[in-house]
């Protein structure tokens, strides 16, 4: 087996993630020549091109982008090694990178974090929103240690990830309680009102869409809203009914929740994450505030 000379890996690996010659020498305190060798004796060793040079610095080639994948889980893989020596039971320090979308976070999981917050302040805590894909990305990466997201999750048949349902969370229509909006109760009086729905194409307006299209409902009305986030700002300026998880608005005192279906959509929140590369903070925080059952083994 030949030997594998680390060091022309890890100069790569900064290469590739500053995209810059001059930046990963600045970052390794080597000076550039001594980079761009390395370079060049990697690619001679792989016999293959790894870089194209721009007037801005440098880009990945196809093969570049697969090696750096590589390297980059490879790193990541070596960082929780160095967290799992350092993690103490005590739990005197130690990181938690948890990856959720802002508005399950904000009701689910947010007074749980300040709460082991303050028992545990030496353990670092990072919450990294994004989008399903971009979570699984990241922890397939390890760079967070587990994804807590609403259904549904395509971890994949030959997956290392384990799914576990927690809850389950409906979707509700709110108004601003002095407008007239507040007084509707008929869910075909939506048909022709001001709707702040999430964006189409994704799966709690497909399920909205779904429910309409049983009732004979055409709305002609919509304001089209990413986050749900903005679509209660928009509800609380009175430009409409909106579309969200009921508890995102069960404490909001000058809003009303409109009961005018007993068929409103729901969703499933799931904790997704691999055994094999949980720490001890991230593990102690959800046998203590998410789900004391879940198998680590």
């Amino acid at each position: 087996m030949n030997n594998i000379n680390l060091n022309l890996y890890k100069t790569f690996y900064e290469v590739a993630k500053y995209g810059s010659i001059s930046k990963a020498a600045q970052n390794t305190y080597t000076s550039q020549s001594a980079i761009s060798k390395s370079i060049k004796r990697l690619e001679e060793e792989l016999e293959a091109k790894l870089f194209h040079r721009k007037l801005s610095g440098v880009e990945l080639t196809d093969k570049g982008k697969e090696l750096y994948y590589y390297v980059d889980k490879s790193y990541n893989n070596l960082l929780i090694a160095q967290r799992n020596m350092i993690e103490e039971e005590s739990l005197k320090r130690g990181k938690i990178k948890i990856g959720m979308p802002s508005n399950i976070g904000s009701f689910f999981l947010f007074d749980k974090v300040v709460d082991f917050h303050n028992k545990y302040s030496n353990i670092e805590i990072t919450i990294i929103t994004g989008s399903t894909s971009q979570l699984l990305k990241l922890l397939d990466s390890h760079k967070i240690d587990f994804i807590v997201d609403t259904s549904p999750i395509n971890i994949g048949v030959n997956s290392d990830f384990r799914l576990k349902k927690l809850s389950r969370v409906y979707y509700c229509f709110v108004a601003k309680k002095d407008t007239k909006f507040a007084d509707l109760d008929k869910i075909e009086d939506l048909e022709s009102i001001p709707l702040i729905l999430p964006i189409p194409g994704t799966t709690n307006r497909n399920d909205l869409e779904d429910l309409f299209l049983s009732r004979n409902i055409i709305p002609n009305n919509v304001i089209n809203i990413h986050t749900s986030e903005m679509i209660i700002s928009a509800v609380k300026k009175g430009l409409g009914v909106g579309y969200v998880i009921e508890n995102l608005v069960e404490n909001e005192i000058d809003l009303k929740v409109l009961d005018i279906s007993n068929e409103m959509p729901y969703a499933d929140i799931n904790i997704v994450y691999n055994t094999h590369f949980l720490t001890t903070a991230p593990k102690k925080f959800i046998e203590e505030y998410i789900n004391k059952d879940l198998d680590f083994e």
